[in-house]
């Protein structure tokens, strides 16, 4: 996968690279403004056994 993403992107290994890091600020922005709130109601970390 890392590999047909890299021969298919445009210019020169440091254009490359600049856009390869481009690539993975942007998916990481989407993962933590929508991905990870989306799931976030349904993982068990908030369900507490201890109460008041």
């Amino acid at each position: 996968m890392y590999g047909w993403l890299w021969r298919h992107l445009p210019g020169p290994t440091t254009v490359r690279v600049l856009i390869s890091l481009a690539l993975v600020v942007a998916v990481l922005a989407a993962c933590f403004t929508w991905v990870y709130p989306a799931l976030a109601p349904h993982m068990p970390f908030n369900d507490t056994t201890v109460g008041d």
